[in-house]
């Protein structure tokens, strides 16, 4: 089959959830199928994307969206009452463009991942499948709930146009398909039911436990610019981690992971490393004792919990990542509320070796038997193969 995927970013480097999500998805359909990737990019484009992603693609092509376009195009999504999301990433010249490669390429189905490139596949007259991915709409609304006073408006508005956008392209692709069931339920369509959840994975032959001298006792990691992740930096350094040092004087905490906001960077101290850009991720998995995700804004599932767990370490999330993830809470892993309780159970697990140990133990068990891309793709491959896939 041959396969058009066409993208918002270029799945390379992976330092985001939604490159991550592509690349593992395009690498694994490639083994059967033909892809011919098209990824809109609005940075420069790495210098080996192009040679890593031609490895498994017959085909790589990048549209360049220019920020000279960008408020027009801003402005007319504003007036025709578009999200700004959707009206960033459309230009009438990428239209042209991707019309042109699916005219010329005859793809047997069109992959598209996230809504905010749906718009220029939806009208195709080919079979089509969208990965919602997450719901965009909640995390306008979650980060509303946050934002400034002056912020706040512009989120409400977006998160409205973002509900009205994701219902409204619904009904122009054949299939859909969205990271988890909490995320689906976010969905305000009355056939919201009929959204295939296929998962995230993890690569365990990459992420695997790693012996390395334990340098920091906590660690975060994830795209430092992201506002979920900003967000919950702040959290641990501020609220979480002053209570653990009452306790525990010598702890440390890691940082670790792209693009770090100034505010992020701000936050470095004599016991807290903000380390940016790393180019090994699993190092700063592996050189910490604990692994902490208290997320409070944002949707999805956290690929960060699935790598720590599959480097073992032990982790502490929020109730909100462990609805997506599903782990035991108190078996696999351990869940918080308040700053209070988050760091309870890093002084715990600090102080208790056996119990970060069994901890560590049963969440990489959890992790290994329930999250791969090989499983994640193949049950892509069986929607675009069958159309059929049983809900779960």
């Amino acid at each position: 089959m041959k396969i058009f995927v066409l993208l918002s970013r270029v799945p390379y480097p992976i330092e985001k959830g939604d490159k991550l999500r592509a690349y593992h998805h395009i690498r694994c359909l490639a083994q059967n199928h033909e892809i011919v990737l098209c990824a809109l990019s609005d940075s420069p484009v790495h210098p080996e994307a192009l040679t890593i992603l031609s490895r498994i693609c017959s085909e790589v092509h990048i549209i360049p969206i220019k920020h000279a376009g960008m408020i027009w195009n801003l402005l007319k999504a504003f007036i025709n009452g578009n999200p700004l999301q959707v009206g960033y990433f459309y230009r009438s010249s990428a239209q042209a463009e991707i019309s042109k490669l699916i005219q010329q390429h005859k793809p047997d189905h069109i992959f598209c991942q996230l809504i905010r490139v749906s718009e220029y596949v939806k009208d195709q007259p080919i079979p089509k499948t969208l990965d919602y991915q997450d719901i965009f709409s909640m995390g306008a609304k979650r980060q509303a709930e946050t934002a400034p006073c002056w912020k706040s408006p512009f989120l409400l508005l977006e998160y409205r146009r973002l509900l009205n956008y994701e219902q409204s392209i619904f009904g122009k692709f054949d299939h859909k398909c969205i990271i988890s069931v909490p995320d689906r339920e976010l969905l305000s369509h009355p056939d919201r039911n009929k959204v295939v959840i296929i998962p995230n994975g993890v690569d365990h032959d990459f992420f695997k436990p790693l012996l390395r001298p334990k340098k920091f006792d906590i660690v975060f990691t994830g795209n430092m610019g992201y506002p979920p992740n900003i967000d919950a930096a702040h959290f641990i350094a501020k609220d979480i981690f002053p209570l653990v040092l009452k306790k525990v004087p010598t702890a440390t905490l890691l940082i670790a992971g792209a693009n770090p906001h100034a505010s992020v960077k701000s936050l470095q101290s004599g016991n807290i490393n903000v380390s940016g850009w790393m180019p090994d991720i699993r190092e700063s998995y592996a050189a910490s004792r604990i692994f902490i995700a208290p997320m409070r804004i944002g949707t999805g599932l956290q690929n960060k919990l699935l790598e720590a767990m599959s480097m073992e370490l032990p982790c502490i999330t929020s109730p909100l990542a462990n609805q997506a993830l599903g782990a035991a809470v108190n078996q696999e892993i351990l869940v918080g509320t308040s700053a209070g309780e988050y760091a309870g159970h890093i002084i715990s697990l600090l102080q208790d070796e056996a119990k970060a140990s069994t901890l560590a133990a049963n969440g990489f068990r959890f992790v290994k038997q329930n999250f791969s891309w090989e499983k994640s793709a193949a049950m892509i491959e069986q929607l675009f193969n069958t159309h059929k896939i049983k809900n779960i």
